[in-house]
């Protein structure tokens, strides 16, 4: 398994990353529709569409819907980051209330909507950020990764009170906490980098501690959708990896959370 993680991250990672910051303008915005329809793929197996075909008629639905986003401006646009940031209120109830509310979001049709406002706003906000510079997009990356590697290790070491035990078992408070402290952190050097001055830095200190928690919750719904299926892995895209999701899940939340914020405050 290790060899194959190996094997899988050699080629992904610089595969990624020259995608992500080598490409801009329409070449970057077809890059990420690409990685956005194989979470799309993922989700409608979430979703409970364990047919090919029918999960391939939802990749359809979502490529037409971004193609009409994309036709009518909204990918450099900030509603569809408005309509993400509701819909992360409501995902956020129901992970929270899981699984008291299950009834709510159980049938096919609601968590195909929810793939909708969880994956829409997520291209937005990567094609917002890449074009208001490579170094937003870098940070937003940085972010997660920094808040996941140090969720893990404090959480690890000292975690003991139980962030959602019904959800994933395996994250705690304390891990939250090295998450937040690390992204913090961050937040301080890129506001040194970027010369923002003393308010800019608060600015940006407190819109990474918000974006660094809703983080937290891309990967718990993610962790709930998949008890609720009976998963590991969104699916075996990535081999040693899982899936597509299992890889973006955090950024699902982080990327159009923070490119809003970002509009907002810039």
């Amino acid at each position: 398994m290790l060899r194959q993680r190996v094997i899988t991250a050699a080629w992904l990672a610089p595969l990624t990353l020259a995608g992500l910051f080598g490409l801009d303008g329409t070449a970057f915005a077809l890059f990420t529709a690409f990685v956005v329809l194989l979470a799309g793929w993922e989700w409608a197996r979430l979703a409970g569409l364990d047919s090919p075909r029918c999960r391939g008629v939802a990749v359809l639905g979502l490529a037409a819907a971004m193609l009409l986003l994309a036709l009518s401006g909204g990918t450099h646009a900030i509603w569809p980051l408005w309509l993400g940031a509701l819909g992360w209120l409501l995902n956020l109830y129901w992970v929270t209330r899981y699984p008291a509310r299950l009834a709510q979001w159980r049938s096919t049709g609601v968590r195909l909507a929810m793939g909708g406002w969880v994956l829409l706003p997520t291209w937005t906000g990567f094609n917002v950020l890449r074009e208001s510079g490579a170094v937003w997009l870098l940070f937003v990356l940085l972010l997660v990764w920094g808040a996941d590697i140090g969720a893990y290790f404090v959480g690890r070491a000292l975690g003991r009170r139980k962030l959602a035990p019904s959800v994933s078992p395996g994250k705690s408070w304390e891990g939250v906490a090295g998450g937040v402290l690390v992204s913090s952190l961050l937040a301080i050097l890129f506001a040194v980098w970027q010369a923002l001055g003393l308010a800019g830095g608060l600015g940006l200190f407190v819109v990474t501690v918000i974006v660094t928690l809703a983080s937290v919750l891309g990967d718990l719904l993610e962790s709930m959708l998949k008890r609720h299926r009976g998963l590991k892995d969104s699916s075996q895209l990535l081999p040693g990896h899982g899936g597509v999701l299992d890889r973006i899940d955090s950024l699902t939340a982080a990327v159009p959370l923070f490119a809003l914020l970002h509009l907002g405050v810039s």
